[in-house]
């Protein structure tokens, strides 16, 4: 596939995914990740990743900043700092070839081991969640909402959780952009990707807030676990069978 082309299809699936998180407050950061390592190569998956997240997090948290509520956000980036530094230099062991593996797995676990979620989701302090959300982040891009729980308990008001939640994302992948930018991710080498899916992700975040008063797509949470399994088993296939040639 040529290049162009393969960024903008992209560039698509960052919008779409960009809009239904905007909507839903959930799955949207997964499928992307899930859906990258069929246009990137293994090593830049995580990093371009994150700065696109980055900017559609950020702006999902502009465009409903009448919602923000920041009394957790403190000790979330505490945490969150916290995670950087001690999961930050395991990096640098890791084969980055193997991270598309890491992420089909880390998928169906959250989508279907209810002992897995149930620890996650366990965790009630903002602290931790920051601490284990960056850790996470930094070897599957996408760690799912374990933030959500806990901030939906705390804000009913769905608005409120969804527009926080950008927030403390975009803490998160702002700190693993630092920590692989000291690891030597040459960023400008994918600079043409990352600016359209950063163009794409706000305009999504953009029609995801207008939308979001009008659609649930409660039909989208129930589909969701499908879909994303359906990614997963084609990273855990395709990369295993890499790895077997080598």
């Amino acid at each position: 596939m040529n290049g162009w082309l393969s960024d903008v299809l992209l560039s698509l699936v960052n919008f779409l995914t960009s809009t239904m998180t905007a909507i839903t407050g959930l799955g949207g950061g997964m499928i992307l990740i899930g859906v990258m390592p069929l246009f990137l190569p293994a090593f830049a998956v995580v990093p371009v990743h994150g700065a696109t997240q980055l900017a559609s997090n950020a702006s999902r948290a502009w465009f409903g900043r009448q919602h923000l509520q920041f009394d957790d956000v403190l000790p979330y980036l505490v945490g969150a700092l916290l995670g950087a530094g001690v999961f930050g230099a395991a990096v640098y062991f890791v084969r980055l070839d193997i991270i598309p593996l890491l992420i089909g797995v880390y998928i169906l676990l959250t989508q279907w081991s209810k002992t897995f979620n149930r620890l996650l989701k366990s965790v009630e302090n903002f602290y931790v969640v920051g601490f284990i959300q960056v850790g996470i982040s930094l070897f599957v891009g996408s760690p799912g909402p374990l933030h959500m729980p806990l901030l939906l308990k705390k804000h009913p008001d769905t608005h409120v959780a969804v527009t926080t939640a950008s927030l403390v994302m975009t803490i998160m992948h702002g700190l693993k952009i630092a920590v692989y930018v000291f690891a030597g991710f040459a960023f400008l080498d994918y600079w043409q990707v990352i600016m359209m899916m950063i163009v794409s992700a706000v305009i999504g975040s953009w029609v995801g807030v207008k939308l979001r008063h009008r659609f649930s797509m409660h039909w989208l949470k129930r589909a969701l676990p499908w879909l994303l399994s359906v990614i997963a088993l084609k990273l855990i296939i395709t990369t295993a069978l890499n790895l077997v040639k080598l």
